[in-house]
């Protein structure tokens, strides 16, 4: 029987940390450039960074030469990679948050349902024709949806002042359930071109953005990326189980109840102008988990920073697949979660035997 030294794997783990931050911050970076200056209008990825620097007041780096190239790429690309960061960072951060609060590995944000009651405030804003915001009206309705529908699986969820997970879960497919029949039922009710919004919606897209919708979703990241990062000790000792937890002098309800209001604010914020984009908050933190291990403080930065590079490389594959065309990303997230989900579990059961 080989005995494998404790110090010898901390010192893998340390090697294998260090190497993982810096391979996704390089990536990040590298990718950000490329999908700046990928499109009709092509940019080298060192007139992108010129152009950058030249605007934060550095003069460095050689400007984009086509006359267009330095407007395109501050009134359509970099909003788009700005946001596709932003919502890659929010999901990931609210499924690592799930994950920690759930005690299971495969949760994700959905659960709660504020994906589901985001797409129906959307849905009833294309089907019924509200538009007292103008544009900005089906991204409001949206994230106040999310955020209504949270709070309504949270207060259906508690049961003598106390909320038990397994009563959480429960409740968020009953509730998923009813917001899935009413978007069926405004499917039904809409016109073509309202069902087509719908549909498009619900498949997920960056397309469009700008930046007075990055101005919106920044700082709510920025806050429930801050929060998640906070509570990141408390996670841990939530590990141990309420009963472990309660004993070193958590309050198990307050850490429940801050950590379910700051998935549903991160991932309100996210597909309020994106459309629900599946996977990222599921698959993301479990692949970060298998490097940086469970504890929270290396695993919810690393989720960040794994999520911004994955919906950035989507958006990539999204904006150059098919010629003069756009895949709806929330499709590619699809393609790609599906086939890991079943490989993870599959690992799972493999490795655990499970969960109890």
């Amino acid at each position: 029987m080989t005995v494998v030294d404790p110090t010898v794997s901390a010192r893998f783990r340390l090697s294998a940390t260090v190497v993982l931050f810096c391979g996704l911050s390089v990536a990040l970076v590298v990718l950000a450039l490329v999908s700046a200056g990928t499109g009709q209008l092509a940019i080298p990825p060192a007139e992108v960074l010129g152009s950058f620097l030249h605007r934060i007041g550095i003069d460095v780096g050689p400007m984009p030469t086509h006359p267009q190239g330095d407007a395109a790429l501050w009134s359509i690309r970099f909003p788009r990679v700005a946001m596709a960061i932003l919502v890659g960072a929010s999901l990931s951060a609210a499924g690592a948050l799930m994950q920690g609060v759930f005690g299971n590995p495969l949760a994700e944000p959905g659960v709660i349902g504020v994906s589901s009651g985001a797409a129906v405030a959307a849905a009833c804003a294309m089907v019924f024709g509200f538009a007292a915001l103008g544009t900005w009206t089906v991204p409001a309705l949206a994230f106040v949806g999310g955020l209504i529908t949270t709070v309504a699986v949270y207060l259906l969820s508690r049961s003598d002042g106390r909320t038990e997970v397994v009563t959480l879960v429960l409740t968020g497919i009953a509730v998923n359930a009813v917001t899935g029949a009413l978007l069926a039922l405004m499917m039904f009710l809409a016109d073509t071109q309202a069902r087509e919004e719908i549909v498009f919606w619900q498949l997920g897209s960056l397309n469009g953005t700008r930046w007075q919708y990055v101005w919106v979703v920044a700082p709510l990241a920025v806050v429930g990326v801050t929060g998640a990062l906070l509570l990141s000790r408390k996670l841990d000792l939530l590990a141990l189980g309420d009963r472990a937890a309660r004993h070193v002098g958590v309050d198990v309800e307050r850490l429940r109840i801050g950590a379910i209001t700051l998935v549903a604010l991160l991932t309100a914020a996210a597909v309020a102008f994106c459309g629900i984009i599946a996977f990222v908050g599921l698959v993301v933190p479990h692949l970060m988990r298998m490097v940086v291990g469970p504890g929270h403080r290396l695993l919810l930065p690393a989720s960040v920073l794994g999520g911004a590079v994955l919906l950035l490389a989507a958006d990539l594959v999204a904006r150059t697949a098919v010629p003069y065309a756009e895949l709806p990303i929330g499709m590619l997230t699809s393609l790609i979660g599906g086939p890991m989900f079943f490989w993870l579990l599959r690992r799972t059961r493999r490795t655990a035997g499970g969960w109890a």
